[in-house]
């Protein structure tokens, strides 16, 4: 077994889910651990689960608040959350979000998603299903600025790329356009209270809002 192995704890109140989840993680490349699973959010802080790198919860296990209470606490504590549910609400999804998980998976999504949504917060970074896409563009929240789709493509374009010459050749636009777009998204981000003054802090904010997946960095 692989020492260096991504770790799970999984929260859920049915047998069948982390078996499931097991069989899932068991079979990715390179496979995932499954440490430690419970009914109880208790286990994420006590025994194996204490130190798994990732904790996988349901939000059926009490009532909504408790539940929220419960992500609030482990995401204060730096622990990386993956919320999986069977509530595709997404006002429920994006209430999780701000309380700290770094995915939002729906029991329908499947095994492509939690895995890559796993392997995405054991290093300390957001995944974006189709769901929670969807619960993103669906969002009315003043602070998450509303991109055109051409600034969402500069910003991908340029995350992606080396330089902003070669993001803006992928585009067919000149570069002072691209920097257009770029310094545009710039502000909309300070307006809403969430400055990106950097590369980095652009690319994250791109990241946490859905605009941007791992893959297409």
């Amino acid at each position: 077994m692989d020492d260096n192995a991504i770790t799970v704890v999984i929260i859920d109140d049915h047998e069948v889910v982390p078996a499931g989840v097991g069989v899932w993680c068991a079979q990715a490349e390179p496979a995932i651990r499954i440490i430690d699973d419970a009914t109880r959010i208790s286990a994420a802080w006590t025994g194996p689960g204490a130190q798994a790198d990732v904790v996988v919860m349901d939000l059926g296990l009490q009532d909504g608040r408790q539940a929220f209470n419960d992500l609030r606490r482990l995401a204060e504590s730096r622990r990386h959350v993956v919320v999986y549910t069977q509530d595709a609400s997404s006002k429920t999804a994006m209430k999780c979000i701000d309380l700290g998980a770094l995915a939002y998976v729906t029991k329908k999504e499947g095994p492509q998603h939690l895995v890559a949504a796993i392997r995405a917060a054991a290093r300390g970074l957001s995944y974006t299903p189709p769901s929670l896409s969807g619960a993103i563009a669906a969002d009315d929240d003043p602070n998450r600025p509303k991109l055109p789709p051409r600034e969402i493509d500069a910003l991908r374009a340029w995350c992606g790329s080396r330089s902003k010459p070669m993001a803006a050749r992928s585009l067919g636009i000149s570069e002072s356009t691209l920097e257009t777009y770029i310094e545009r998204a710039r502000v909309r981000y300070a307006s809403a209270g969430r400055p990106a003054p950097t590369k980095a802090a652009l690319m994250a904010r791109a990241v946490e809002d859905g605009l941007i997946n791992l893959e297409d960095l």
